[in-house]
């Protein structure tokens, strides 16, 4: 099976970190803005698409920022994922507008996005949640490897 390549945007504002907010098996968690990349686009480009369709706001793209791979047979969903192998990669975004709004083409229990404290994400549901301390350093420090490996 093909390896799958993702965008996500890094968005940052007075110490908040953009994300979307997901309903699903009667649980709430959050994930980065963003998605898979389709034939024919540059990574860019399927993170302009993916934030138009999920957060209803156009982005500037800046530098990448972390590279994560998730191989699902490693992780702890690895009976729904095991087909899974999925390169992400994470770029410093800013909005072009302040107000943002479920796009037209949400991700599945999408309900919403949210600001939340990036000094606090560890007490969230964010996926992954390996990536929340390299978050944490990046922004505190300015310092965190970019390549984060094969992480959930």
């Amino acid at each position: 099976m093909a390896i799958r390549n993702s965008a996500k945007a890094v968005i940052v504002k007075d110490g908040n970190l953009l994300v979307i907010k997901i309903q699903e098996n009667s649980g709430t968690y959050y994930i980065l803005p963003g998605g898979g990349q389709e034939h024919g686009e540059n990574l860019h480009q399927a993170l302009e698409r993916e934030c138009k369709e999920e957060l209803g706001a156009e982005v500037e793209i800046g530098e990448l920022i972390f590279v994560r791979e998730y191989i699902g047979k490693n992780h702890e969903l690895a009976s729904y994922h095991s087909h899974a192998h999925q390169t992400e990669f994470m770029f410093l975004c800013n909005v072009k507008l302040d107000t943002f709004h479920i796009g037209n083409s949400p991700d599945k229990g999408q309900i919403g996005t949210e600001w939340l404290p990036i000094k606090e994400l560890l007490e969230y549901n964010l996926f992954p949640k390996a990536l929340r301390p390299h978050l944490i350093s990046y922004f505190d420090s300015g310092k965190s490897t970019t390549y984060v490996g094969d992480i959930n």
